[in-house]
């Protein structure tokens, strides 16, 4: 059972009224945004919201998350109240073929708006981690609902050492952030989520012509480097990461051949020292 919102002064709730008066505006993206105590998965909740007709726009945010998921089925936990955890409903106009780009161009959002409210270097590991240095601050995971796409967020903002699931993860807290504070966070990165999808949308997906692929390139922590990368069947790839294509593929070079690959493609991508 979640304790009390209050029992934690350092990590206060966060006000539904007070973020739908920022952010439901009309013409705006943002149609709806609740905030929950606790819930199992927002991705699962919101993709039966989807389900059930619900427009594009609206938010889920949970405050504990119980059966959080990543990847591939990863698990994703963090304490009450110490991070971000929520989804956003789509329901994109440009090519599904195109859509390969929502869950970058959401971490993408996610990295600018810590960038310049908690003044951390956030870094874009291709398909859907932010990273400070090689530990990973926080997780995007899109999943497909009919028409609709259901973008998730889970981002270690409080978590303290001792609370970090794995020794490879990374909090706000631990890196000095300058802001830890989840109010103003939530709010800078829903506004830049519907800065880029806005463009992004306008454009009818060209990445390149709203600029979303320049911006996603320049604060990659994967294109540029030797990776290697696990495929299904414990299969290996090594080479040097050149791209990411206009469907949001990435591009690898490895024994003069070039290999495309989805974010359904692969189990792990990891940094490969020569």
């Amino acid at each position: 059972m979640l304790d009390s919102p209050f029992t934690d002064l350092d990590r206060p709730p966060l006000s539904q009224a007070a973020l739908t008066r920022a952010l439901v505006r009309p013409g705006g993206l943002w149609s709806d945004i609740t905030v929950v105590g606790k819930t199992g998965s927002t991705n699962a909740d919101l993709a039966q919201a989807a389900r059930d007709g619900a427009r594009q726009g609206a938010v889920l945010i949970a405050e504990a998350q119980f059966a959080g998921r990543g990847r591939l089925g990863r698990t994703w936990s963090a304490p009450p109240r110490s991070g971000l955890t929520f989804s956003v409903l789509l329901r994109p106009e440009p090519s599904p073929t195109l859509q390969g780009w929502l869950p970058l161009l959401v971490g993408l959002a996610a990295a600018s708006a810590i960038r310049k409210i908690a003044e951390v270097d956030a870094r874009l590991k291709w398909p859907n981690d932010l990273l400070v240095g090689e530990r990973k601050l926080a997780g995007v995971l899109a999943e497909r609902v009919d028409s609709a796409v259901v973008v998730g967020v889970g981002l270690n903002v409080s978590v303290r050492p001792d609370e970090l699931p794995v020794a490879t993860a990374t909090s706000l807290a631990i890196e000095e952030a300058a802001c830890v504070d989840r109010d103003p966070l939530i709010r800078a990165i829903l506004r830049e989520i519907e800065t880029h999808y806005r463009e992004w949308s306008e454009a009818d997906g060209d990445a390149d012509a709203c600029g979303l692929r320049a911006a996603y390139l320049g604060v990659s922590a994967t294109v540029g480097r030797e990776v290697r990368v696990e495929l299904p069947g414990e299969r290996v790839l090594t080479g040097s990461a050149t791209g990411i294509d206009a469907s949001g593929h990435l591009l690898v070079e490895s024994k003069g051949r070039q290999y495309t690959l989805s974010a359904g493609d692969v189990v792990h991508v990891r940094p490969h020292a020569s």
